[in-house]
């Protein structure tokens, strides 16, 4: 594995899909591009993750793309609405990932990007973008989308909380590779879980020094993933 992926997570589409709830194919038509009736569509943006060959993988960055992607999707925008709106919001906040970032925002019928600016005497006002219309809206009636995200200080994605801040699961890509991990221990989810059903709940947890209720919580969830993940 090449050390460059060391801390940017790495998944195939079945992996992401179990984990976002989104089926394989759809994400992997997002990434590759597709035909339809002859006429050829466009990926929605360059995935994070190229190995030199024609698989598709994904990075957490990735993940977080998509997860934001199907988001907009069920509240009715095109995927070539969203493919747009990437492409606006690449070049207005130069970010090859934009809609990772926590910089959207969405009324459910068409996506802002939240931007700052600065005017001549230096007085900062924070205005929102409208991705289609590529006009400015004031700030009003829109909430934050990636409530289970946590971001640094630029507004990137750092880590990622499934089923909820309160639900003990997370995914970092700086440990284990990106795979969801107990969140006190750091121990992979599925290690919790397929020796919890091997060894049972409470020698599981006094062989990984963790509490009885992570590794429930950790069968429950490798059982069922994305059944109900955090939006």
């Amino acid at each position: 594995m090449q050390s460059d992926l060391i801390g940017r997570g790495l998944y195939t589409p079945a992996e992401a899909s179990r984990l976002l709830n989104i089926p394989a194919n759809k994400i992997s038509r997002w990434l590759r591009g597709h035909n339809v009736q002859g006429k050829h569509y466009e990926r929605l943006w360059e995935p994070e993750i190229n190995l030199g060959d024609d698989r598709v993988f994904l990075g957490f960055r990735d993940l977080m793309e998509a997860r934001v992607v199907q988001a907009f999707i069920r509240q009715g925008i095109s995927a070539i609405g969203m493919r747009s709106a990437i492409q606006v919001a690449r070049d207005v906040i130069n970010e090859s990932h934009p809609l990772a970032t926590n910089r959207f925002r969405t009324d459910g019928r068409e996506i802002f990007l939240h931007v700052i600016e600065t005017n001549e005497d230096g007085e900062e006002r924070e205005r929102l973008l409208n991705l289609f219309r590529r006009q400015y809206e004031f700030r009003g009636v829109i909430e934050p989308i990636l409530k289970s995200v946590d971001f640094g200080r630029e507004g990137n994605p750092l880590q990622w909380w499934p089923r909820g801040r309160r639900g003990g699961i997370v995914v970092d890509p700086e440990r284990a590779f990106g795979a969801p991990i107990d969140d006190v221990s750091s121990v992979p989810v599925h290690i919790l879980a397929e020796t919890g059903r091997a060894l049972g709940v409470s020698e599981t947890a006094a062989a990984y020094l963790v509490s009885e209720a992570s590794v429930r919580r950790a069968m429950d969830f490798d059982a069922a993933p994305g059944a109900d993940l955090a939006a």
